[in-house]
């Protein structure tokens, strides 16, 4: 859900594939992460359909103590939309609908109805908003909403421009696809799922979510500020099939083998999916690893990030799902790649954080600008935190880890400040 970027692997020469590896080595990858909370969560990865490595590492509940466990159920975000995306296929395969069908046969109030067909809704070519980044969607993104009043957020939120002129992210889409299955196999949507695709995959961990509950072994979500803080709880009536489910990265790997092998979707439907324009697939976005390439899904809901990407060629198959991140999970699935690859890779070390006083952050606030760089950077300080925002983003906190220097490990971003000159240096991915 929310703004999404595409994941990027290294590009280097790739050598053998590694059906044995380092499996001591993965485990360190995760118990350093773990000693040092840069992270919590869990891994599997597959190859030919066989789970071949699995760990999971942190809380499922910080609260109550409850350690995170390999059949640990999370919220998979924007990873929904790949499921949505094979069941359309399988409506159109069956002659019940038609990638040019367009939307105004179906919803005829939106803006431009009658010029966005279904593929350009799978491709994020409509030009509807995307709710998400509407100024109210947090005020009340984690209350219940009805079908009805979802349509007509959608409806009143408009668009942003033509169909077809250009690509651009938007949850929007796939909430339209999911009202449409919905028409069409006259069921609700997580029926539609569990009969669609649960039952023929043998996912018998993946499902539409609710409210997050124990009982269920579902994983509650957090953010780290100094300790882990419980996230936001979207109320799943809102994201339907755009990212409402909840699944393992067991089931998530299961699920990528089944659609990668033709038991999902016909071989011309797959291709379709996959063909991208303008960097986007149908459901699918395409991620390179040295001269390797994998085609999946990255997805993040509240405090929950997730990725699962299949890779063709060596029908291997990698799922990462977490409730709690600092270190980049990019940067974590290049770890566990290079590892699994017997790629040359250096385990991560870690910098304390240091404490500042309040009082001297503020010799950092301002507004940073640079000739060459798009965007502006407001460096700010909150109830003693200093915090960061660039134009148009969500803002961010700063930890110190040595004099003038502070990071945000989510995303990669360190800044050094030199204040006397009033420069500020931003560095993001090295």
């Amino acid at each position: 859900m929310g703004r999404h970027c595409l994941l990027f692997f290294l590009l280097f020469s790739f050598f053998a594939f590694a059906q044995d590896f380092n499996r001591a080595k993965m485990d360190s990858l995760f118990t350093v992460l773990d000693e040092n909370n840069k992270g919590m969560g869990s891994i599997a990865i597959s190859h030919k359909g066989k789970l071949v490595y699995k760990h999971a590492y942190g809380y499922a509940n910080v609260k109550k103590k409850i350690k995170a466990q390999p059949d640990t159920r999370y919220r998979i975000g924007s990873i929904s939309k790949t499921f949505t995306a094979s069941i359309i296929m399988q409506l159109v395969e069956e002659g019940k609908l038609s990638l040019d069908a367009p939307l105004s046969d179906y919803f005829d109030r939106i803006e431009n109805a009658e010029s966005i067909d279904i593929e350009k809704l799978l491709r994020h070519q409509s030009g509807i908003f995307n709710f998400t980044n509407a100024e109210d969607y947090k005020s009340y993104m984690e209350k219940q909403k009805s079908r009805e009043e979802m349509l007509q957020n959608i409806i009143e939120l408009g668009s942003v421009f033509s169909p077809g002129e250009k690509t651009e992210y938007s949850n929007s889409n796939y909430i339209l696809l999911t009202l449409i299955a919905e028409q069409i196999d006259k069921k609700e949507y997580k029926d539609i799922l569990a009969e669609r695709v649960c039952l023929p995959c043998d996912l018998k961990n993946t499902y539409y979510g609710g409210k997050i509950s124990d009982e269920r072994k579902e994983a509650q979500s957090y953010f780290w500020l100094k300790k882990w803080r419980t996230a936001t709880e979207t109320d799943m009536s809102l994201p339907m099939g755009a990212g409402a489910l909840v699944s393992t990265p067991g089931d998530l790997n299961k699920f990528l083998n089944c659609l990668f092998e033709g038991e999902l979707v016909s071989d011309e439907s797959l291709s379709e999916m996959m063909t991208l324009e303008n960097n986007f697939g149908m459901g699918l976005f395409r991620a390179p690893f040295y001269e390797k390439r994998s085609f999946g899904h990255n997805g993040g809901i509240d405090g929950f990030q997730s990725n699962a990407f299949y890779f063709p060629a060596d029908e291997v198959s990698i799922a990462y799902l977490a409730n709690g991140v600092v270190m980049g999970i990019n940067d974590i699935m290049i770890g566990a790649l290079s590892i699994y690859f017997d790629k040359a890779y250096k385990l991560p070390e870690f910098t304390l954080a240091i404490e500042v006083d309040p009082n001297d952050l503020d010799q950092y606030l301002g507004v940073y600008a640079s000739a060459n760089f798009p965007l502006k950077v407001t460096v700010f300080k909150k109830k003693d935190q200093l915090k960061a925002q660039a134009t148009g983003q969500g803002d961010f906190p700063l930890e110190a880890y040595e004099q003038h220097k502070f990071r945000f490990e989510q995303a990669g971003i360190k800044m050094e400040f030199k204040p006397d000159e009033d420069i500020m240096i931003l560095r993001q991915a090295g």
